[in-house]
């Protein structure tokens, strides 16, 4: 089985042309950054909003939780019978998929923010929405973040269901590989998802090292340790 697989990736005929494993790849990213987008589009909003107000949370989240529980599959299938096969279903599978991590987090980042910290930015003449975007989501950032790649993650693990529409993606090898009993090539499309998940994975956490403020990931305190322990000791102590 992995001779069979390293044979399989490893030939240069299975990379070329509108099957092959370079465009599978980009055809798999494409449904999952375009899904991702939208869910982002919509579950940040309304995160942002129930985190800041402190209302609909109940609605919002509950409903969010009651999406997670359904089958990718059989929300994907029911939505085929109902306008049929295309791209659309498949996105709207994922979108759905995709909404509940990055709304769920988003909110209790920013109902999680000190309330000191919103009076001290009151107290200081900030409006509603100065401490919006400028006390809370700066404080919520990695928790939204951490939304946003565990929404990657099932996106991109989930995206072979594609191939069950007939579209294309690694979902392709799968299914085709399970249909002729070619198992290294089922074996290639599952490692590859697989890889994809972890360098996804490692995108949001080079982003979430550089976007999020130093001083909430403990970095400046860290740097200010070292810089006080490798400095000279005063003459006489």
């Amino acid at each position: 089985m992995l001779q069979g697989f390293l044979d399989f990736i490893s030939d240069s005929a299975n990379w070329a042309g509108a099957e092959g494993i370079g465009n599978r790849i980009l055809q798999h990213l494409g449904y999952t950054f375009l899904s991702l987008a939208i869910a982002a589009l919509i579950a940040l909003p309304i995160g942002l909003l129930i985190g800041h107000t402190r209302r609909g949370a109940f609605l919002a989240i509950n409903t969010g939780n009651a999406a997670r529980a359904l089958p990718t599959l059989g929300l994907l299938t029911l939505i085929v019978l109902l306008i049929g096969i295309g791209r659309v279903p498949v996105i709207i599978a994922l979108v759905v998929l995709g909404i509940p991590p990055i709304m769920a987090s988003t909110y209790a980042g920013v109902s999680g923010v000190d309330r000191s910290t919103i009076d001290a930015a009151r107290g200081m003449g900030m409006t509603g929405r100065e401490i919006l975007t400028k006390v809370e989501i700066p404080i919520a950032l990695p928790l939204i973040i951490s939304g946003l790649r565990s929404a990657t993650l099932q996106i991109v693990s989930t995206a072979t269901v594609a191939a069950y529409v007939a579209l294309g993606g690694l979902g392709r090898y799968v299914i085709d590989g399970l249909s002729l009993r070619d198992f290294p090539q089922m074996l290639t499309g599952a490692v590859l998802v697989a890889v994809l998940a972890i360098l996804l994975d490692l995108v949001f956490a080079a982003i979430a090292r550089y976007a999020v403020s130093a001083g909430l990931t403990g970095r400046v305190r860290r740097n200010t340790d070292t810089k006080t322990s490798t400095a000279p000791a005063p003459a006489g102590v």
